[in-house]
């Protein structure tokens, strides 16, 4: 069964440009939805249901791939307690000292300021 996040009505969404399907992001990656769906529930990956259906922000999956960085992030930030909503509204939330967002940064370059950001909420 997926084992995604759930945002709840009322409560604060994160807004990513665009989102992705389960099989939309299987065929990026080349793999199955099987596969996508165990790299979300290890924790290489991200996504919440919208409409009732697990969907993944495409700015998460550069290419063929996930973002490089992209694991250790959501590591860190599960291990400073952040739950994956608010593990998401971090990474989307807009940062003036970025190129945008986290999420924005961790593909063009500022990864590891990202990093580095994640790994001080954790103290």
């Amino acid at each position: 069964m997926w084992q995604g996040v759930r945002v709840t009505e009322g409560g604060p969404a994160p807004a990513p440009g665009e989102w992705l399907s389960l099989p939309e992001v299987a065929d990026r990656l080349e793999i199955s939805v099987s596969k996508v769906n165990q790299l979300i529930r290890d924790g290489g990956l991200l996504a919440v249901r919208r409409d009732r259906v697990p969907q993944v922000p495409a700015e998460l999956v550069a290419n063929q791939t996930v973002l490089k960085h992209l694991p250790g992030v959501i590591t860190v930030l599960r291990d400073a307690g952040y739950t994956d909503e608010e593990l998401l509204r971090w990474l989307y939330t807009e940062d003036e000292t970025l190129p945008g967002t986290p999420a924005v940064a961790l593909g063009t370059g500022g990864a590891t300021e990202v990093k580095r950001r994640a790994q001080a909420l954790g103290f």
